[in-house]
């Protein structure tokens, strides 16, 4: 169990992020078109995933952006929350992030779950905690971050630097 905290306030979540080196566990979460993706989908690309708690957040969007500015041809960057695929496709038709895919965990939360992210009390009970992992074109884990606090950005320098 990570122990994070929201502007201060200890929460914590169910556990912890997969360990670098690992295989990363396997995913079903829906795209903005209701459809079903897993890691198979995106076979022979790097991955970034950005796991947020709500692209309705300040933080949330920010990385999202900075993440969409960021995109390459070789890497898919996936901004995945428990946000609906309606809101997140909204969100990304104003903002303009045309280069990340959102991905809802509207269906079930075993994602968050599987990888340790899901905040178990507090205000945000049952969503994502903030995190980001970078995968590997096999799905091997090559850096994780669990933010320690909620309101805090994540390491873009040393995320990018993973790719």
């Amino acid at each position: 169990m990570a122990n994070i905290t929201i502007e201060g306030n200890p929460i914590s979540t169910n556990g912890e992020l997969p360990a670098v080196g690992s295989q990363a566990p396997d995913f079903k979460l829906t795209n903005k078109d209701l459809e079903d993706k897993t890691l198979a989908d995106f076979v022979g690309k790097k991955k970034l995933l950005n796991i947020v708690p709500s692209l309705d957040t300040g933080i949330c969007a920010m990385s999202t952006k900075r993440f969409n500015d960021e995109a390459r041809d070789d890497t898919v960057m996936l901004i995945i929350s428990a946000d609906l695929p309606f809101a997140m496709g909204r969100f990304c038709e104003t903002e303009k992030t045309d280069k990340v895919i959102t991905l809802s965990m509207m269906r079930s939360k075993n994602f968050a779950k599987d990888y340790g992210v899901l905040i178990q009390d507090g205000p945000l009970a049952g969503i994502t905690a903030r995190a980001v992992v970078v995968l590997d074109e096999n799905n091997k884990v090559l850096y994780t971050e669990q933010v320690p606090e909620i309101v805090q950005e994540p390491d873009y320098d040393k995320a990018l630097a993973a790719l």
